[in-house]
């Protein structure tokens, strides 16, 4: 049985960003009459649609699997081996009075992925961990 372990966005916080969607659309119809306030309403929830669909379809973003960590996006799913990672590194700075934590994987393509901990679904750190501790074993694995 193939081992994969895949983060992506938890389901009921996707589900919640819909919902909210649903409450925006509610206002939307109730200020008839005031169209400023419709609009904005309006464009906020197909906004939060348009996440909350995006979001639960690049469920998992990423995922390690035998054949490479796959990365799921929006449009499309990309599969890097190991050969095609650079780096794979926290960035941390504090916004709004706390700490915010990214998960930078530097691939040999020039191409930087970012993912927060929205995208993850947890702790950036956690998956640099397990990302970290697989690579580890993998070149011990290879080396004779």
């Amino acid at each position: 049985m193939d081992n994969v372990t895949e983060w992506g966005p938890r389901p009921a916080s996707v589900v919640l960003v819909a919902v909210a969607g649903v409450l925006m659309a509610v206002g939307f119809i109730a200020l008839q009459g005031d169209v400023p306030g419709q609009v904005l309403t309006g464009l906020a929830a197909v906004g939060l649609f348009v996440f909350a669909a995006g979001s639960w379809r690049a469920r998992p973003r990423l995922a390690l699997t035998p054949e490479g960590l796959v990365h799921r996006g929006w449009f499309y799913t990309r599969t890097l081996r190991p050969a095609d990672i650079g780096s794979i590194r926290i960035t941390e700075f504090r916004r709004l009075g706390r700490r915010a934590r990214l998960l930078e994987i530097d691939t040999t393509t020039d191409t930087l992925l970012v993912f927060s901990r929205w995208d993850l679904g947890g702790d950036p750190l956690d998956v640099l961990d397990a990302l970290t501790d697989d690579q580890r074993n993998a070149m011990l694995a290879a080396v004779p």
